[in-house]
């Protein structure tokens, strides 16, 4: 099963939703979202500022790796809770809510558990390659007898003074 393939798709009559193995995806069906702007339209500071806010948020699409935890009540809402206290909710009938709410519980974890490896590997990176820029520009890690670490043109004129002293012992 790739990545973009769609695990779960729950077709209601205002909205889609689509569920993938990294993403949820909520679609408002186009005559729903026409409907909220023709009732806008009399109303051109609504129209401009809800219009505006309603292009935002619509598809929502929500990181399985940013959800907190995922719960349904007795009618069928499912409560999605996302980080810094968002809840997204999702009017469904039970049977569907209840088979969304499981595939959620299944693949959020594993979400998390990727992002988490992708998040160390990256740091992993960043720390190589910040090492990688140090040993070309500035420092060598190269211990003295204190144990820091030493500038290049510290250590390359050191070496000089050494070999010019060694040149004048030979003359």
């Amino acid at each position: 099963m790739s990545e973009d393939s769609v695990i779960l798709e729950i077709d209601e009559s205002y909205f889609t939703v689509k569920l993938y193995a990294k993403l949820l995806r909520i679609d408002l069906k186009g005559n729903v979202k026409n409907k909220i702007e023709e009732a806008l339209e009399n109303k051109p500071l609504l129209k401009e500022t809800i219009g505006n806010i309603l292009g935002l948020f619509t598809p929502l699409h929500v990181h399985l790796s940013s959800i907190d935890s995922v719960n349904m009540d007795n009618a069928g809402k499912v409560r999605v809770h996302i980080r810094h206290h968002r809840v997204v909710v999702i009017p469904l009938e039970p049977k569907n809510a209840k088979r969304l709410v499981d595939q959620l519980n299944r693949l959020i974890p594993k979400a998390k558990n990727e992002e988490l490896e992708r998040l160390v590997k990256e740091q992993q990176l960043q720390k190589i390659s910040g090492e990688e820029k140090e040993m070309e520009g500035g420092a060598i890690a190269t211990p003295t007898m204190t144990g820091s670490v030493q500038p290049r043109e510290v250590i390359e004129t050191e070496e000089k003074e050494e070999e010019a002293e060694e040149q004048i012992e030979e003359d």
